[in-house]
């Protein structure tokens, strides 16, 4: 049948490539997530055991009809169900029959004789499956050889979200029903689900997960309405023009740019499968930039790999001028989901997501909350499993910015941005359009200068930074950086991590902050480096600054928490080019109950070498 990127044509090229990754084994399980017409998991059906799902129920039994035509006998039956009908012209005055053909409307799906047949048909099946005449194999693999017939003698132009105004002449002929077209190879376990995939992967286990969302704008559910009317067989209410069940159930988000990408990313994050493989096509609402990023997140280092496909698509005059059309094939071997590491979308100075992954693992195993006191970026504390996280910066307007991530809904943020960008019409080193945007948001009273306004503005300044005057009018330059696919993928990763997670804001000098005693609490600090100063920390931009006097506060500060029983982590810089910081190794030395961790590797802004330190006062 005809079907919206079915993959009929390149399910030899899927399969050789779960071939090459050695993944095509009888024992793993293939989670095929959005079937369709189901032509990857039935060319899999003798090398998996397969896990189906749509959104679409009537994509659930034809898939599910087609890949088990190998074993229907209709035994119970005692014979041939399609001779049968064949040798007979009746029809039913149902449904189909009343709504889809001319003989009681003007739609003009089918003909009066053959919307009849499929209301005969339609009703004779279930007719066999409830008095046990059929088997769930058999009864699937009808119903799907009943779409497949009706398919060949629609009055449409291939999808169903209308009809034509004048009969082809191939929906004039009368309908034969014939089986669904099937191989007779062995068939492993299958498994059937109906439901969104972002509500059922976290609860599906198999091996492999393909992904075969929608590309475009394009509603399956209404453009293939009348097969789920089909199949659900009940008789709903329908739209006066169109005859279309009510879409709203049937709507897919994957269709929609933004929340496409949205529900990517909670499906990499929250699948239970060892192994992802991506169809996808360089025309689709994701780029191939986001996916790209999105994948290698959640993927194991060095797994990441696609194939561009070259394929053959329907153009139009809109279409014509792009003679380029690929599907693209992406392919993961997923991470443990605890090492997963999440980066902030607002690029700090002396941010540690370069570095996560060497701090992680001297979280302290005994404590269940953190404090990430100088939380800048809080690419630290929203890495933290832990029951609790608490997030605090001085610097209220990069608080709110975090908080922001945590309690605007994420489309919406998103959309936000958009529109921020087209109303200014932002651009990488547009200094004008740049400054007409940062005029705009200082020129605001206190309570309208919006956390995204903001945010935005941060995307378009020199290297990203926040600084801002004695008055605290936002006043970094211009810069060369914009909103592109990899802060567009750790915005919306970020966000989803710091939405799921129990955080606490706060905006409030490191030593007036109350913070319960105990082992259980882990103190993160990570204040501003007196060797580096830089625009956050200099005392110049509206801010408490960071001075010597300060880090002797801190070092009093963090023994008054060792002796309340707290877990320290502390992030240092005890040497910066030609500087040393005498007085921190002069604080380590006399401490004896705190040891130091190098962390090898690391290094300033334009690559200025400096020894990045954890001091500790536990060991894991």
């Amino acid at each position: 049948m005809r079907y919206l990127g079915n993959k009929d044509t390149i399910t030899e090229d899927i399969k050789s490539f779960l071939n090459k990754k050695g993944l095509l084994k009888s024992k793993y399980t293939f989670f095929d997530a959005f079937a369709g017409t189901g032509a990857v998991a039935d060319s899999l059906k003798s090398d998996c055991n397969l896990v189906i799902n749509d959104l679409l129920e009537w994509s659930v039994v034809y898939t599910r009809g087609r890949i088990v035509g190998s074993k229907t006998q209709f035994k119970k039956l005692g014979f041939n169900p399609f001779e049968f009908i064949n040798k007979n012209d009746e029809i039913l005055h149902g449904f189909f029959y009343k709504n889809y053909s001319p003989a009681e409307t003007a739609r003009m799906y089918f003909s009066e004789f053959n919307a009849g047949r499929i209301d005969y048909i339609r009703n004779q099946i279930q007719e066999w499956y409830d008095n046990d005449f059929l088997s769930r194999d058999e009864y699937d693999y009808l119903l799907a050889s009943l779409i497949e017939s009706m398919s060949k003698v629609a009055n449409t132009a291939g999808v169903y979200g209308a009809f034509l105004k004048h009969w082809d002449s191939r929906a004039l002929k009368k309908m034969v029903f014939f089986p669904v077209p099937h191989d007779e190879k062995p068939v492993c376990d299958v498994t059937t689900i109906n439901g969104k995939i972002e509500d059922v992967v976290s609860q599906v286990d198999a091996d492999i997960l393909y992904l075969d969302p929608p590309y475009t704008q394009n509603q399956y559910g209404t453009q293939y309405h009348i097969f789920e009317t089909l199949i659900k067989n009940d008789n709903p209410d329908i739209s006066k023009v169109t005859g279309s069940r009510p879409t709203g159930p049937m709507r897919s988000d994957w269709s929609k740019k933004n929340k496409a990408e949205i529900l990517f990313d909670q499906v990499l994050a929250t699948t239970k499968a060892k192994y992802v493989l991506l169809s996808y096509n360089n025309d689709g609402l994701m780029s191939k930039d986001f996916i790209e990023a999105s994948m290698k997140r959640y993927g194991k280092t060095g797994t990441f790999d696609f194939k561009k496909i070259p394929y053959k698509k329907y153009r139009n005059f809109k279409t014509k001028k792009n003679n380029e059309h690929f599907e693209y094939l992406f392919y993961i071997e997923l991470k443990d989901k605890c090492d997963v590491v999440y980066e902030s979308p607002l690029n700090y100075i002396g941010s540690k997501a370069r570095i996560i992954s060497k701090i992680a693992p001297y979280f302290s195993k005994q404590s269940k909350n953190i404090y990430d006191v100088f939380g800048g970026g809080f690419n630290v504390g929203i890495n933290f499993r832990g029951e609790e996280l608490i997030y605090n910066d001085i610097n209220f307007k990069v608080k709110e910015i975090i908080q922001m991530f945590s309690e605007m809904d994420t489309y919406k943020l998103i959309q936000s941005i958009q529109r921020y960008i087209k109303k200014f019409d932002l651009k990488a080193a547009d200094s004008d359009a740049y400054k007409a945007a940062r005029d705009f948001y200082n020129s605001l009273p206190d309570e309208k200068q919006k956390p995204e306004m903001l945010y935005t503005i941060i995307l378009y300044g020199f290297q990203q930074q926040i600084r801002f005057n004695t008055k605290l009018g936002f006043n970094n330059p211009v810069g060369m950086r914009w909103f592109n696919e990899r802060i567009y993928e750790k915005l919306i990763s970020f966000s989803r991590k710091i939405k799921e997670s129990n955080v606490s804001f706060y905006s409030e000098s490191f030593d007036e902050m109350v913070i319960p005693s105990g082992p259980e609490t882990l103190i993160y600090l990570d204040p501003p480096y007196r060797l580096t100063t830089g625009s956050y920390n200099d005392g110049k931009r509206g801010f408490k600054g960071w001075n010597g006097e300060l880090e002797q506060n801190l070092f009093r500060f963090i023994e008054e928490r060792h002796q309340s029983g707290n877990k320290i982590l502390f992030s240092y810089v005890l040497k910066h080019r030609d500087e040393f910081n005498d007085e921190l190794q002069n604080w380590i030395d006399e401490n004896p109950d705190f040891h130091v961790v190098d962390i090898e590797g690391n290094s300033g802004w334009r690559g200025s070498k400096r020894e990045e330190i954890l001091v500790m006062n536990y060991e894991n």
